[in-house]
């Protein structure tokens, strides 16, 4: 290596450097070699990425500014798709239990999943897949198209040809199929000339004719420095030399404006002058008389269509456009006709040869009408009531008289029937005479219920809490022995509740009194009283 790369450790060691420099020159030492073998030249600076003009230095001389680092192992390849590389008869242990594999696993099998795999079956036990694994160098991993297979890209251009190619095969055919139905139509119907028919048919041998062939009238010859200017070579707005130019008609200075580029005058130069005698009025008049026009009417019938679903395009298909258009107006002028014929078939039609009718064409009558000056109508006719945005005067369920006519009790009705009910069905007079016969027996019976309660009733004394059974009426019951039951069947609930109250002794008696049963019946509680919980 040179000096200024080496570090030395001692005035010794640099000595004995500066020596072995002196002696290379010289030639009485080997002179240094890189690691390709080539002479180092000592008079380059090592620091530098690339040697002077003048030392003829074919590469730099600092070992990392090489490629110090290759590697024969390091490749710019790609991996090779879809390549197999054995194919097994029968299953292997570890292999895929879909499709046999060794190279995968069934969760990233990408074969279908078969219902049978290949584990159980050991049939169509598919190939192993190439595995490759090798080390990119620096390009190789920064490469965007390392591995791009430029043939897959063919596939692309050819479903597009084949599917532009499809597309104007169909319009061709309906183009043709449209023409040959408005020939037909056209030669059927009376008063067809020749020269339509000869029109037809230049148009149908034009529409056989391969859009190629057609004259090049599409073709745009691209030439510069032309007498129109731009590129296209477009001449336009030219006039001839012995006319007065535009901007010579008048010299006003406020008059209209002249555009030296695009050698326009919009606007009209000499307004004052007689229509009769003025041979030019401006550019616009040009954009509003002629084909002009209806070139923008057309424009604007495409744009429309356009923007309600259809596929038309002014520039991509002005035949189809057109024909549209033509279409169009055709079904418009039979859709006036048709609305000016039911029109006329409803009102008449005052301009016909046919005479009216005696009555509408004198309208006279003994009617005495009496106006004002202002036209307003004093006397000799009603007025008219006005009437509201809701339904009047009429009448559902064969009633004569609306809801909310008759009014009774607080409750609206219909006066014609006398009902209540909104949505019920007329039932007229014999409904009003049942009505007033169901009222009256309502008021007999009230004040039969009335007098019936005025008279008051002997009230019997009976014996409280038979709670749900059947007491004979001759039952007379001892007050005292009552009481008596009742005491012990208190006494008996608390020993219930509290068997250490209960005594060993006890004397059991089986005879059950009336008095012990009632006392039973109205010390007992009942599951469906709302108050059992408050009890005791």
């Amino acid at each position: 290596m040179a000096t200024a790369s080496v570090a030395f450790k001692s005035r010794e060691d640099h000595r004995k450097q500066m020596e072995l420099e002196e002696a290379r020159k010289a030639g009485l030492a080997p002179a240094e070699v890189d690691e390709d073998g080539k002479e180092i030249n000592p008079h380059i600076p090592q620091y530098m990425s690339s040697a002077p003009w003048y030392l003829n230095a074919e590469r730099p001389s600092l070992k990392h500014q090489r490629k110090w680092k290759s590697d024969p192992n390091y490749t710019k390849s790609w991996y090779d798709r879809g390549a197999k590389i054995y194919q097994a008869d029968k299953y292997r242990k570890g292999a895929c239990e879909n499709c046999g594999a060794m190279t995968h696993t069934s969760k990233t099998c990408m074969e279908r999943p078969r219902k049978l795999g290949a584990k159980w079956t050991s049939k169509n036990i598919a190939p192993d897949e190439k595995i490759e694994t090798f080390e990119l160098d620096y390009d190789g991993k920064r490469d965007r198209w390392n591995g791009y297979d430029a043939a897959s890209y063919a596939h692309v251009i050819d479903r597009y040809e084949a599917r532009d190619e499809a597309r104007k095969t169909y319009l061709k055919e309906q183009q043709l199929k449209k023409l040959e139905e408005k020939n037909t139509t056209e030669n059927v119907e009376e008063g067809v000339s020749d020269d339509e028919d000869n029109e037809d048919g230049l148009k149908v041998d034009e529409a056989k004719v391969d859009e190629s062939k057609q004259m090049d009238f599409a073709k745009v010859e691209k030439r510069v420095r032309t007498t129109g200017g731009g590129s296209t070579g477009t001449v336009r707005n030219l006039r001839i030399r012995e006319d007065t130019a535009k901007y010579l008609l008048n010299l006003d200075v406020n008059s209209a404006h002249y555009d030296p580029k695009t050698r326009s005058m919009r606007e009209d130069p000499l307004p004052d002058m007689d229509p009769n005698e003025k041979f030019y009025a401006g550019d616009n008049q040009n954009r509003v008389s002629g084909q002009a026009l209806e070139f923008k009417q057309l424009n604007i019938h495409a744009w429309e269509a356009f923007d309600k679903g259809n596929d038309v395009h002014m520039q991509a298909a002005p035949s189809q456009a057109e024909l549209l258009f033509k279409n169009f107006q055709i079904n418009k002028e039979k859709l006036k006709s048709k609305v000016k014929e039911t029109i006329l078939d409803k009102y008449g039609n005052a301009a016909a040869e046919e005479a009216l009718p005696r009555e509408l064409l004198l309208g006279q009558s003994e009617r005495e009408v009496e106006y004002d000056r202002a036209g307003r109508v004093i006397k000799g006719q009603e007025m008219a009531l006005p009437k509201s945005k809701y339904e009047e005067d009429v009448y559902i369920n064969n009633h004569t008289a609306v809801w909310g006519s008759w009014w009774k009790d607080h409750q609206w009705g219909y006066r014609c029937c006398k009902q209540f009910v909104r949505n019920s069905y007329c039932t007229g007079a014999a409904g009003i005479e049942a009505a007033e016969a169901a009222a009256d027996l309502m008021k007999a019976n009230i004040a039969r219920k009335e007098a019936a309660e005025d008279v008051i009733a002997p009230t019997e004394e009976k014996q409280p809490a038979t709670w749900g059974t059947n007491i004979p009426d001759d039952l007379v019951l001892d007050q005292e022995k009552l009481a008596e039951a009742l005491k012990k069947e208190d006494k008996r609930r608390k020993e219930e509740k509290d068997e250490r109250k209960r005594k060993y002794n006890v004397k059991w008696n089986d005879d059950v009194t009336a008095e012990d049963m009632e006392a039973y019946r109205m010390k007992r509680v009942h599951h469906d009283d709302p108050m059992k919980d408050f009890l005791n």
